[in-house]
């Protein structure tokens, strides 16, 4: 099994979110959301992942993230978003900040 890295970006009394490395790169992102009897992830990885290695995270989200915080719960539900990131908005900036591989003149809906 892949030997994923998780490093928390942020956490609340009831979510956490972490970005996940492989291998030094980036290859995604999960925000985790603890509700009673449910824990509700969101899980954005890039597009080029196989069905089977999001399986394989899953597990390792579960595993390493869920269980040791120790909440009960009848169900562990994934909503999964794949993909490549189109930029980052904040506040100090005040612009969108477009990544180097997305050309302006792009049409989005292809």
């Amino acid at each position: 099994m892949p030997d994923y890295r998780f490093e928390r970006e942020c956490r609340t009394p009831y979510s956490e979110a972490y970005d996940i490395t492989l291998d030094e790169t980036q290859v995604g992102r999960v925000d985790i959301h603890f509700a009673t009897h449910r824990v509700s992830a969101t899980l954005c990885v890039g597009e080029n992942m196989t069905a089977e290695e999001i399986r394989e995270l899953i597990d390792v989200i579960d595993e390493e993230l869920v269980l040791p915080a120790d909440v009960v719960r009848d169900d562990f539900l994934v909503t999964v978003y794949q993909g490549r990131e189109a930029g980052v908005f904040s506040d100090e900036d005040k612009d969108f900040t477009e990544d180097e591989d997305l050309d302006e003149d792009e049409d989005l809906e292809e």
